[in-house]
């Protein structure tokens, strides 16, 4: 039996240039408009989910909550561990440490923020996928979208230099069907 899954990424929590790795701020006034204005479309998709999780950021929880989707919190869901770099934004830290984001983009392997490789967070991702329980149902998660990518590129058994090139917008949806190691999908974006 295939098991379907559909990952929502979060509202928003700030402006995209105001991004910061690791970021626990709740939505913003912009995030809740949006769950607002897909919340037609969102609903009907998570009333027929079976089981309903969400990372264990607020933003993720929030979106979730607001959806009324009381969504169980899957700590495997967390965003990637970004070690010193937490509550940064790239440009901050590009401007004082530019030899380690060098490295951080080019080897997938590398952690020079003291965290968790991308590598290490992709598999992480993929394992999660792979252990879901096969149900009738539809599985469904709020997660970051840094999560939603990571299971992109899991899903395709892309390179993980992939990761770099997919742009998950807030409330965009990815559907995954398949057995472990073997996934197919849809990707559909909600918001402009």
């Amino acid at each position: 039996m295939s098991v379907r899954v559909s990952l929502v990424a979060a509202a928003r929590s700030s402006a995209l240039l105001a991004e910061r790795f690791d970021d626990d701020r709740p939505l913003d006034h912009a995030g809740w408009r949006e769950v607002q204005f897909v919340a037609h479309v969102l609903v009907p998709l998570l009333g027929a989910a079976e089981l309903r999780y969400c990372s264990p950021t607020p933003r993720s929880r929030a979106t979730g909550d607001a959806l009324g989707f009381a969504p169980l919190v899957q700590p495997a869901l967390r965003d990637c561990d970004m070690g010193r770099w937490r509550g940064l934004t790239l440009a901050e830290v590009a401007a004082h440490e530019p030899d380690a984001v060098d490295a951080w983009l080019a080897d997938p392997r590398s952690a020079p923020h003291g965290g968790e490789p991308l590598m290490a967070f992709i598999s992480r991702i993929g394992g999660w996928l792979d252990t879901r329980p096969a149900c009738d149902g539809l599985i469904v998660a709020v997660a970051e979208p840094a999560v939603v990518r990571a299971a992109l590129v899991y899903a395709l058994n892309a390179p993980p230099s992939a990761y770099w090139n997919v742009d998950v917008r807030p409330l965009s949806t990815l559907t995954l069907t398949g057995l472990p190691g073997r996934w197919s999908l849809s990707l559909q974006s909600l918001t402009g």
